[in-house]
């Protein structure tokens, strides 16, 4: 597992790329035609991109990172500067929770403005639980165990998807400086 800087989820650099290995994962794992990429340019900007498929069942593309150690306890939320296409992306985090043996993602959905940069906030308080798209009202978001972040796109809406990233970082502390 990797540690990251605090205040500092994504920035999208050559060396994060090691330290952070996005894949992406397809509804293809359960039999549907979406294919989902991935680049980072010269530039440090993300690109998540691809064709949603609703055939076979299908409906979602995902760009997650490998499994890190995150501590973002002191923050209240993350932030995100995107340019999307108009859809509706949800941001993921993993923990230590399990539902029936496997990870429970903690997840809020964003809309993206088309071809518009925007500072996306998702505060902790609003991710809720689930697994394999059932939810997981009773699981509890821990934010000192983050162990993995990632990105979906499953709006049910068939056809070519665009999601740039310039950064993720966490936003607000918790722990408020008395003077």
């Amino acid at each position: 597992m990797s540690a990251v800087t605090a205040g500092t989820v994504a920035e999208f650099t050559p060396e994060e790329m090691e330290t952070l290995g996005w894949t992406i994962v397809d509804d293809g794992v359960m039999g549907g035609l979406s294919q989902g990429q991935r680049e980072i340019g010269k530039d440090g900007i993300l690109r998540f991109f691809g064709t949603l498929s609703l055939e076979n069942n299908g409906g979602f593309s995902s760009l997650r990172s490998k499994n890190v150690a995150m501590d973002l306890s002191d923050a209240e939320g993350l932030v995100l500067r995107v340019k999307g296409d108009g859809r509706s992306y949800q941001v993921r985090l993993s923990t230590d929770a399990e539902f029936r043996g496997g990870e429970v993602s903690f997840q809020a959905e964003f809309a993206t403005k088309k071809d518009e940069w925007t500072e996306v906030k998702v505060p902790f308080k609003n991710l809720l639980g689930s697994w394999r798209g059932v939810k997981l009202p009773d699981k509890t978001f821990d934010a000192a165990k983050v162990r993995r972040v990632g990105l979906l796109l499953g709006d049910k809406k068939q056809g070519p998807f665009a999601l740039h990233v310039d950064w993720i970082r966490t936003y607000g502390s918790v722990h408020k400086k008395s003077e």
